[in-house]
């Protein structure tokens, strides 16, 4: 069991409690500012956050602090900064957190580094490395009477031939693991791919040896239904096994650039204990500690949930939990900063989180009894942007914030000017 931190890697006593919370966060997009937010709302703290550069989602903010380093894709570089800020924060409670696949893995790869002064609330790198791959993934799902799309695996090591695909096209492709083809830059690259034919599948295999991709990919069955069928659950387990934060969302439209497809773009959140139900008997099987978020679909043929995968950190959209009143933050810090247990919540107030103009995300909304909950939500004020937060709204801030809206625009009338039955 990790040891509740007072100052930089010393255990907390009854001195040190009086020590300033300190969050220090890897990254730089919205779901890093989310963080932020959520920790300014809960505690009245400012981020520092390490980063590559300050990209728009967090500059000009007033509740950041920036550290950047030369070349953010460097896992040394981030390590050795993050060294230098705990020294130089001696007398504050530090807990880490990052918020992409491929910084856990810096994060808990470099974990005997970073433990001694900071608080780090990821899982063992044995079990980060089996979940984190969606085939392992799949594999766990079967055992434990989870539905996940029928999978097939084609690796790309020295000599590896291209595995027969017996599936329905079109069918999905889609890296095993995102860490793993982070870096690796071919034309026509996506972080999905829907795949017509098998001559369109074997035109994706020469791209990715081509560019010198040595991972895995898993190509699985699409199941039908737009974006509309998707859901995401959100849920912290602590220190001792005990699932202590449990949150549902309905995606209502989901991003659809190369680089952001299948990230969530509005959603609403709501209970659903069955599909609750998989995700705990998931993470208690499987021994997980800290933050996961999965990606759920529901299959409009049977109705059934269809795992896809689950993300070893809060998440990108994080800000719908905080919205929908169970702020993220205070279950990690009460853990795993003051070494309290926190009293489980599932989280059941409806909110519309949405990074969209809503005008613009009900054009997408065909189905005429979700697009009247979503007016209702809109009507009532039960709204939530993460950006659009009223603490930090400086005249840069309002300007990003609105060209972030018109951008978002411009992007749906280039990659999905029109919403279809598959979300392709």
């Amino acid at each position: 069991m990790t040891q509740p931190l007072g100052a930089a890697g010393t255990p907390q006593d009854d001195r040190l409690e009086a020590r300033a919370l300190q969050p220090v966060i890897l990254g730089a997009d919205i779901g890093v500012y989310a963080l932020a937010r959520s920790f300014h709302e809960q505690y009245g703290v400012t981020s520092v956050v390490v980063a590559g550069a300050a990209l728009g989602p967090v500059q000009h903010s007033s509740i950041v602090r920036h550290e950047i380093v030369t070349d953010g894709h460097d896992p040394r570089q981030l390590v050795d900064r993050l060294l230098e800020v705990a020294r130089g924060l001696a007398d504050r409670r530090l807990l880490l957190m990052a918020n992409s696949d491929w910084l856990v893995r810096v994060v808990v790869e470099h974990r005997d580094e970073l433990e001694p002064f900071y608080a780090v609330p990821f899982l063992s790198a044995d079990l980060l490395a089996r979940i984190s791959d969606k085939a392992t993934f799949a594999e766990i799902c079967a055992e434990l009477d989870i539905s996940v799309p029928r999978t097939i695996v084609q690796g790309f090591g020295a000599g590896e031939p291209d595995v027969p695909v017996d599936l329905e096209y079109p069918l999905i492709a889609k890296a095993a693991s995102s860490a793993d083809y982070q870096d690796v830059e071919f034309e026509g690259k996506k972080k999905v791919f829907e795949i017509q034919s098998p001559a369109e599948l074997a035109a994706l295999w020469r791209s990715l040896r081509g560019a010198g991709f040595v991972g895995r990919f898993v190509v699985q069955e699409l199941v039908p239904g737009d974006d509309t069928q998707m859901r995401s659950v959100t849920a912290y387990v602590d220190q001792h096994g005990v699932v202590t934060l449990s949150c549902c969302a309905h995606v209502l439209l989901e991003e659809h650039t190369p680089s952001g497809l299948g990230n969530p773009a509005a959603m609403i959140t709501y209970r659903d204990d069955a599909m609750l139900e998989q995700a705990h008997r998931f993470l208690t099987s499987t021994g997980y500690v800290g933050f996961a978020n999965f990606d759920v679909k529901v299959d409009p043929r049977t109705g059934q949930f269809r795992f896809f995968e689950v993300n070893p950190r809060i998440g990108r959209n994080n800000y719908y939990v905080t919205a929908a009143g169970a702020n993220p933050v205070r279950f990690v810090v009460e853990d795993r900063v003051e070494g309290r247990a926190v009293e489980p919540v599932v989280v059941e107030r409806e909110v519309l989180y949405s990074i969209l103009p809503h005008r613009l995300l009900l054009r997408y909304v065909r189905d005429p009894q979700l697009a009247a909950r979503v007016r209702r939500l809109i009507k009532s004020r039960a709204t939530a942007h993460p950006l659009r937060y009223e603490r930090d709204l400086s005249p840069r801030r309002r300007f990003y914030v609105l060209a972030a809206a018109v951008n978002q625009i411009r992007k749906f009338r280039r990659w999905y000017p029109e919403p279809t039955d598959t979300g392709f």
